[in-house]
This record gives structure tokens, C-alpha cells and sequence, in this order.
């Protein structure tokens, strides 16, 4: 039994604008198979990818709070000119500059057009073979606490542990890290981006979800209704879903 980080979920106001934002933003193609927009590797719509991580833009009738997200997306480059270059291209596809309190860092901090922050990194060895996407970064109090529980609620590798950070990567390689972050602020609104897990086929939906909650994942009404999927949150409340297998 094993479950697999296939999407990160945006939520927008817009979500075919966001769309095409974020397939312009990493090279990708934007397909809307649905009342979604799905943004992935382009040369046709394969889902799940078998290495990618995709972005699955939502439509929700409410706009991004004020308060920073707790989930980001960091891009990797591969040059300080790729950096800049990739930087310049996302400002004028309407990325803005972002003060997260950052102060004076190699990496620049960007928000995509409805306010989700993101950051462009220098570029660093470990994220030569990620793709596009370095990694999905999630605020903690715990980072520790939060690899014991995802490092078994999926089946990616656990490649580092420390009081301040920690890292989980697909067993096979390629792909982005799954890292976590610990910051000294505390989750206070509804997560605007979130990771959709996937179980492989054969595999019981249900069968999953009770063993997360045994892990410590609780229930949670986001007012989805009767979906086929479920909604859940990690020990420190962050938001995800288990989809029905396809």
C-alpha cells in the first residue's frame, strides 16, 4: 500500500488564467480536461505523470487572503543567467516582487498573478534533475514530526531530517523535493495551495485513508460535499486530498 504526491492544487479566481501562467512560468502545457485547469509536461495530457509532480488550478469564488501560504512552489535554474532570465519572463507574464521578510537572499521571491507566492532559486546542485519544479515547501512547526508522517503516508524517500528542515524525494529519482520548513508563524487560514495524493492502481481508496488517520491525518469539511475524493489534514492541519483512483 502506498500513496503518491501527483498534484499540487491551486485555488483561483481565475484558474485558466493562473493556468496559463504557470505553464508559460515552467514550460508546460495547460489542459482543461475539466471544470479545472491542469498544467503538466507538454506533448499531450498524460495523468498521472509518472515523474512530474503537475498543478491542478481550481476555480473558488473566494481571492487569496493577505496572509502568506504555507505552501510554495520553489523553481530551480540552472545559471545565475538562467536566473535572471527566468526572473524577467515571469515579471512580464505578471509575476510581482513579494516581501516575505526575506532580507538579503540568493533567491528571489515572486507572486504569481492572484498573490501565491513562489520563489526562483540560484542555482544549487541537488535540483539539477528536478525539472522545473525544485521543490514543493510547506511551513512547519515540526519539520521533523511532519517527515515521520508524510515519509509514511507516501512512498517517496526521506533524504533529510533536522530541527529546521526536512526533505523527501520519489524513490525512483527525478521529480521535485517535498520539503518542510520550520517558520515561527502558525497556520490561520485555509491552506490556497495544496498536495492531491493518488493511491496506485489495485490499491483501496479507503483502505489509504484509514491508514492516515492512524497516522495521525484528521477529516476535514471544506464543503466539497459528496466528491470522490478526500479531504484530509496532516498533524500540523495542512490541507490535502487522496483522489479516487482513475
Amino acid at each position: 500500500m502506498a500513496l503518491r504526491p501527483v498534484m499540487v492544487n491551486i485555488k483561483a479566481l481565475d484558474h485558466s488564467a493562473v493556468g496559463r501562467f504557470w505553464a508559460e512560468a515552467l514550460g508546460w502545457s495547460a489542459y482543461s480536461p475539466g471544470v479545472t485547469t491542469y498544467v503538466g509536461p507538454g506533448g499531450g495530457l498524460v495523468w498521472p505523470d509518472p515523474v512530474a509532480v503537475g498543478i491542478d488550478v481550481v476555480p473558488v469564488p473566494e481571492p487569496k487572503t493577505t496572509t502568506k501560504n504555507r505552501v510554495h512552489l520553489d523553481l530551480a535554474t540552472t545559471s545565475a543567467a538562467h536566473q535572471a532570465e527566468l526572473v524577467a519572463r515571469l515579471r512580464a507574464l505578471g509575476a510581482t516582487p513579494v516581501d516575505v521578510g526575506q532580507g538579503e537572499v540568493p533567491w528571489t521571491v515572486l507572486a504569481d498573478p492572484e498573490g501565491n507566492e513562489f520563489c526562483v532559486l540560484e542555482p544549487r546542485e541537488i535540483y539539477r534533475d528536478t525539472g522545473p519544479i525544485a521543490a514543493v515547501v510547506v511551513d512547519c512547526a515540526d519539520p521533523r514530526a511532519m517527515a515521520r508522517f508524510w515519509g509514511e503516508a507516501v512512498d517517496w524517500t526521506v533524504h533529510e531530517v533536522a530541527d529546521d528542515h526536512a526533505s523527501l524525494r520519489a524513490a525512483k529519482g527525478g521529480g521535485p523535493y517535498l520539503e518542510f520548513l520550520r517558520t515561527p508563524d502558525v497556520k490561520t487560514v485555509p491552506d490556497r495551495v495544496h498536495l492531491d495524493l493518488l493511491p496506485y492502481p489495485g490499491d483501496d481508496r479507503g483502505v489509504e485513508v484509514a491508514r492516515l488517520r492512524a497516522l495521525g491525518a484528521t477529516d476535514l469539511d471544506v464543503g466539497q460535499g459528496d466528491v470522490p475524493w478526500t479531504c484530509l489534514a496532516d498533524p500540523e492541519g495542512h490541507e490535502f486530498c487522496v483522489l479516487a483512483p482513475s
